[in-house]
């Protein structure tokens, strides 16, 4: 019965063209809606709430949730900390999707970045060179490179999985109490190497820049999965 009322509070939010943010009817008006009891709506809520799809205010109503990809990444991070290997193989293969996604949107944002773009991601490498030089680990900026890369897409869904992605390998690298980025500076070339080769428009090159990226964090997670480090 929950998933069934479940399925029709979503319909309900999709039939009236609410927003995230949006008060849905009370309790007892969704009851009389859906023709279910108090319990149903309330356990449906619960679970719609899991999901991000509904928020409970306690004191105040329910409201659309943002829907957000929290739930992917809570799940993701489970799935991947569950298997208990200790090998890195399950956080392999979370990267080998994320390469897989970015290898096709790098080829399409080719096309597309203008020179203030390309200047952007250029200060972006350039602090990570400066940190690197002076040994530090620069994680955020690494994201920050990732989004301002695909940005000019426009597609709003594009760094929520990137986000999702890189999110969930740091909460499994800091549950395995794996060490950040040994080799700063040589990730900062790495992604120099990118910028260069879209500054080039030279797509190929690019393409393989990130592969060499790529390799280099496939590398260490199974460095540190030996414990080596």
């Amino acid at each position: 019965m929950s998933g069934q009322v479940q399925r029709e509070v979503m319909q309900l939010i999709l039939d009236r063209k609410l927003r995230a943010g949006a008060p849905l009817p009370t309790e007892v008006e969704l009851m009389a809606t859906l023709g279910v009891s108090r319990n149903s709506v309330r356990e449906a809520l619960k679970a719609l709430q899991a999901l991000d799809i509904v928020e409970i205010r306690h004191g105040y109503g329910t409201y659309v949730g943002q829907a957000s990809l929290t739930p992917l990444i809570d799940g993701l991070t489970f799935r991947t900390l569950a298997r208990h290997d200790g090998d890195g193989a399950a956080l392999a293969e979370i990267l080998q999707v994320r390469e897989v996604l970015e290898d096709g949107l790098i080829r399409r944002v080719a096309g597309v970045l203008s020179d203030a773009q390309l200047d952007r991601l250029e200060s972006v490498v350039t602090r990570m060179e400066e940190a690197g030089r002076s040994g530090r680990r620069f994680p955020e900026l690494d994201r920050e490179f990732h989004e301002a890369l695909y940005g000019p897409l426009g597609n709003a869904l594009v760094p929520q999985l990137l986000g999702a992605f890189w999110t969930v390998f740091r909460r499994v690298s800091g549950a395995r109490g794996w060490h950040d980025d040994p080799e700063p500076e040589l990730t900062a070339r790495r992604h120099r190497d990118i910028v260069t080769a879209l500054r080039a428009h030279d797509v190929e090159s690019a393409q393989r820049a990130l592969a060499v990226h790529f390799r280099g964090i496939e590398a260490r997670v199974a460095q540190e999965s030996r414990g080596v480090g």
